[in-house]
C-alpha cells in the first residue's frame, strides 16, 4: 500500500499592525498587543518587476506649490492649528469623546466653505439625513454648495464624490463606512484601514481636502489600527470638559504646520465659536482680593493662557485629611504641600485641602506650582495675595524655584490683560548678588519680581508667618 501523501505545510498568522507571526491563530497580537489584527498569511508575493509611472520625476525646484496653497476653513481657530488652513488633498483625522462637539464643529467648517464659494460633501454614517438637517438649521448652516450624503458603504461614498465632485469631504465617523469583500465589521482593524486608504487614495488623486471624524477607547487613544494616524497627513484631538463649554482642538500630528498649536472654542446651543482670547473663561477676580486664589499662567501650545487657582483649607476632624483635587495633577499637588509643610512651616498634616482652576481648565505643566502654592497658603492664613498679582514657577523638592520655558511670552500675556505684578523664578545665582529677591524692570507696566524659593515668594506676598528677613513688601496696590 501507498504510503500517505506528505501533510500540507501547517498556515502560518501574522499580525497586520507589526508583522509578528505565529503557527496558530491569536485573538491578540503577542508584540504589539493590538486585537483583532493577527489573519492567516497569504502566498507569498512575487517580486514586482519595473512598471510604467505616472508622472515623471522632476528636480524638486521645479515642483508647482500653487496647488498646494492653503486655503482658510472659515474657522480662525481651526486655521491657526491647522497652519494656515486646508490643503487641498490633505487628509486629516479629527478624533474626540463622544459628544464632545465633533460634528458641531465640522458642520460649522463645512457652511463656512460652502458660503465661501467651494463645493463641500458631508458624509454621515452616524445619523441621518434629516438630523444632520436639524442640527444645521439650529447652527445656521444651510447653504447651497453644502451636499449632505447618509452613507455607511466605502463604494456608495466613493461613487458621491464622483458625483458632486467637492473640494471638502467630511466623513463623520470613519468607524461606520464599511467595504464589501474584506473580512470584519465596521470599525474594525481590517475594515477602517482598507476604508482610510482608500478616502486618503482619492483624496491625493484628486486634491480634495478630507476629514475623517474617528473614535476614541476608554484611555483617549484613537480607536482602530495605529497605521490610521501613519496615513493621514495631519491628526487633531478634540478636548473638553462635559461640564464645561470650552472646547480645545489640539494638533498631535501636522506635516503641514506646528504640532504644538492649539485652537479654543465655545459649544453652546447655537452652534460652535472661535474663541481668540478664553482667559476671561478662566479668570474671574481680575481686580478683586480674595483670599485662597492665584492666577497661573500655563502654555497650551504656543499660546500663553491665565487660569485661576483656588484653595480652601479647613481643620479636619479625620485621622487621614482629605485632599482633593479638580483639574490639577493630584501628585503634584502633595509634593506642593510636602514642600509649604517642610520650607515654610505651614502645617497642613491636620487640615482638608481642596484645590480647584476656575472654569474646567487644566493645570498639568509644572510652571502652575507656584500659583497653586501661593492659593494654598493664602487659604491657610485667610490672607488674600496683593491686587493683580501672577505668579510662575516649577517648586523643587527643597523648596527652590526653577525657571520655566517659555517666561517672556507668559509675562507679556500677563501684562496684555492688565496685571500689575508677576512672581517668577530667579536667574541662576551669582556670587556678587546677595540671596534675596530683587526687582526686574516693568514690562509694559507690571511689575516682574524674582524670588530664588517658595518661601521668599510667600514672604514678598506676605503669605507666611515667619520673619520678613528684611525683604521688600509689595504695596497692596
Amino acid at each position: 500500500m501507498a504510503r500517505a501523501s506528505a501533510k500540507a505545510p501547517r498556515p502560518q498568522y501574522r499580525c497586520a499592525e507589526c508583522g509578528w507571526e505565529t503557527g496558530k491563530w491569536v485573538g491578540r497580537c503577542g508584540e504589539c498587543q493590538a486585537w483583532g489584527s493577527v489573519a492567516e498569511a497569504g502566498a507569498p508575493v512575487l517580486r514586482t518587476t519595473a512598471g510604467p509611472v505616472t508622472t515623471a520625476a522632476v528636480p524638486i525646484a521645479q515642483v508647482e506649490v500653487s496647488e498646494a496653497a492653503f486655503a482658510s476653513s472659515g474657522v480662525a481657530e481651526l486655521d491657526r492649528v491647522l497652519g494656515g488652513g486646508l490643503v487641498p488633498g490633505a487628509a486629516i483625522l479629527l478624533a474626540g469623546e463622544p459628544g464632545v462637539g465633533k460634528s458641531t464643529l465640522l458642520l460649522e467648517v463645512a457652511a463656512q466653505t460652502a458660503r465661501a464659494g467651494r463645493r463641500v460633501l458631508y458624509v454621515t454614517g452616524e445619523e441621518s439625513a434629516g438630523q444632520v438637517r436639524l442640527r444645521a438649521d439650529r447652527t445656521g448652516g444651510v447653504h447651497d454648495e453644502l451636499y449632505l450624503a447618509a452613507e455607511t458603504d466605502l463604494g456608495a461614498v466613493l461613487t458621491h464624490i464622483e458625483e458632486v465632485r467637492p473640494s471638502l469631504v467630511i466623513v463623520d465617523s470613519v468607524q461606520t463606512i464599511g467595504v464589501s469583500g474584506v473580512d470584519g465589521v465596521p470599525g474594525g482593524v481590517t475594515q477602517v484601514k482598507e476604508v482610510s486608504a482608500a478616502l486618503v487614495r482619492v483624496a491625493k488623486t484628486h486634491d480634495i481636502a478630507t476629514v475623517l471624524v474617528g473614535h476614541v477607547t476608554k484611555d483617549g487613544a484613537i480607536a482602530g489600527p495605529r497605521v490610521l494616524e501613519h496615513l493621514v497627513d495631519v491628526v487633531l484631538h478634540f478636548e473638553g470638559d462635559r461640564n464645561s463649554r470650552f472646547r480645545m482642538v489640539r494638533a498631535m500630528k501636522n506635516r503641514f504646520g506646528p504640532i504644538d498649536e492649539v485652537g479654543c472654542f465655545d459649544l453652546a446651543a447655537e452652534g460652535i465659536t472661535a474663541v481668540a482670547d478664553p482667559t476671561g473663561l478662566f479668570v474671574e477676580h481680575l481686580h478683586g482680593r480674595v483670599a485662597g486664589t492665584c492666577v497661573a499662567v500655563t502654555m497650551e501650545g504656543r499660546r500663553p493662557l491665565l487660569a485661576e487657582v483656588q484653595a480652601l483649607v479647613t481643620p479636619s476632624p479625620l485621622e487621614r485629611p482629605r485632599r482633593t483635587t479638580s483639574g490639577l495633577d493630584g501628585s503634584r499637588i502633595a509634593m506642593v504641600l510636602a514642600v509649604l509643610q517642610q520650607h515654610c512651616g505651614i502645617r497642613l498634616h491636620n487640615h482638608d485641602v481642596f484645590a480647584s482652576t476656575l472654569g474646567g481648565a487644566r493645570l498639568s505643566e509644572p510652571a502652575s506650582d507656584l500659583a497653586v502654592a501661593v492659593a494654598i497658603a493664602s487659604a491657610t492664613y485667610l490672607t488674600p495675595p496683593p491686587v493683580g498679582v501672577v505668579a510662575m514657577g516649577e517648586i523643587g523638592l527643597s523648596g527652590e524655584l526653577r525657571r520655566i520655558r517659555d517666561q517672556p511670552q507668559r509675562l507679556a500675556e500677563a501684562a496684555r490683560l492688565g496685571f500689575k505684578m508677576a512672581v517668577v523664578p530667579a536667574e541662576q545665582p551669582q556670587p556678587d548678588r546677595p540671596r534675596s529677591t530683587r526687582f526686574d524692570p516693568t514690562i509694559d507696566g507690571m511689575r516682574v519680581v524674582e524670588a530664588r524659593d517658595v518661601l521668599s515668594a510667600l514672604l514678598l506676598l506676605n503669605l507666611t508667618q515667619r520673619s520678613k528677613q528684611s525683604l521688600s513688601v509689595v504695596d497692596d496696590g
